[in-house]
């Protein structure tokens, strides 16, 4: 793949060669954050219908994008795919069954909002399909259904079709962090949407963790204040 900034549609025009109409582009926002869900950003593309290369030209990873460029691509984001959508875990079944199950639910729960055509479903299972997943190994397990899975790394800066499934995804958790952020004010969620800041770790320690944070990721946090503490949480994060 490209090292470039940019991402490119190279796989998934050889996917589309291959014999695979629809592609569907995945990937993760949140994993890392100690409080609020995970989100798993959905993008399909059917390539009889839309040009894989009509991609938004300001398209990036969304981790070298700011919010407001975020913002300004849903748009375009959604003209040029054929649909897309976004599954989230809350912070309690993170706790209950650990971070690779609440991705591959998030996935399922992405995958079955942009499968709800009946018509869609069938059209899939006539044409083909191919999955690009973003990073190194196949976390969806059977929740791909069946459809076949292209793992990459850095699949979300190269394949702009994850590109895309990730700014969708970090759209939509940021503005539900926000809305959380109100709920459950002294955290300052609405700010560092969930991630382990300076300021969000005293304000655990202060007020102790609230409903949306992941508990069990809290150990070392809530067990002390030493600056050698917070380096170890940022560590397992």
């Amino acid at each position: 793949m490209s090292s470039k900034t940019s991402p490119t549609t190279d796989l998934e025009r050889s996917l589309a060669a291959q014999g695979s109409r629809f592609l569907i582009g995945i990937d993760e926002v949140g994993r890392g954050a100690i409080a609020g869900p995970v989100a798993v950003g959905v993008a399909l593309i059917d390539t009889r219908t839309k040009s894989l290369d009509a991609f938004p030209p300001a398209l990036r990873d969304s981790k070298m994008l700011s919010e407001k460029q975020r913002e300004a691509l849903i748009e375009p984001i959604s003209s040029w795919l054929t649909a897309s959508a976004v599954g989230m875990v809350e912070a309690s079944e993170i706790d209950q069954f650990g971070i690779i199950a609440a991705l591959s639910k998030s996935a399922s729960r992405g995958l079955s909002e942009l499968l709800e055509s009946a018509q869609l479903r069938a059209e899939i299972a006539h044409d083909g399909a191919t999955i690009i997943l973003d990073g190194s190994h196949n976390w969806l397990g059977a929740e791909a259904g069946g459809v076949s899975v292209v793992v990459r790394e850095k699949a979300d800066r190269d394949c702009a079709l994850v590109s895309a499934a990730a700014v969708v995804a970090k759209v939509e958790r940021d503005h539900l962090m926000v809305r959380l952020g109100v709920e459950h004010p002294g955290y300052l969620l609405e700010g560092h949407k969930g991630y382990a800041s300076a300021a969000h770790i005293e304000a655990v320690r202060s007020l102790g963790p609230s409903s949306v944070h992941r508990v069990t990721w809290l150990t070392k946090i809530l067990a002390g204040s030493s600056s050698d503490t917070n380096a170890g949480v940022q560590a397992d994060l």
